[in-house]
């Protein structure tokens, strides 16, 4: 697996109130969380780059207002046929 280094300054570590590990923590969900808006990770691969549970990363979305499924309306259709 890659890895991908991101730089800061002391400033935005400051005003976070986080220390280092918190602050790259919450960097990695929010890489995460955009990643999964934008299609480009499933939410199995966004959990595991926020390093945390399918069940935790999808609470956290809901938190954020971030839908966890998104259909088109013939999908809903076709599920809601298929109920």
């Amino acid at each position: 697996m890659r890895t991908a280094s991101i730089p800061y300054n002391d400033d935005l570590l400051l005003r976070s109130g986080k220390n280092p590990d918190e602050l790259e923590r919450e960097f990695r969900f929010l890489l995460a969380v955009k990643l999964f808006e934008l299609g480009r990770v499933t939410l199995g691969q966004g959990a595991e780059i926020a390093c945390m549970s399918k069940l935790r990363f999808m609470d956290e979305l809901g938190d954020l207002h971030v839908p966890v499924i998104n259909l088109d309306a013939d999908q809903v259709g076709d599920e809601l046929r298929g109920l």
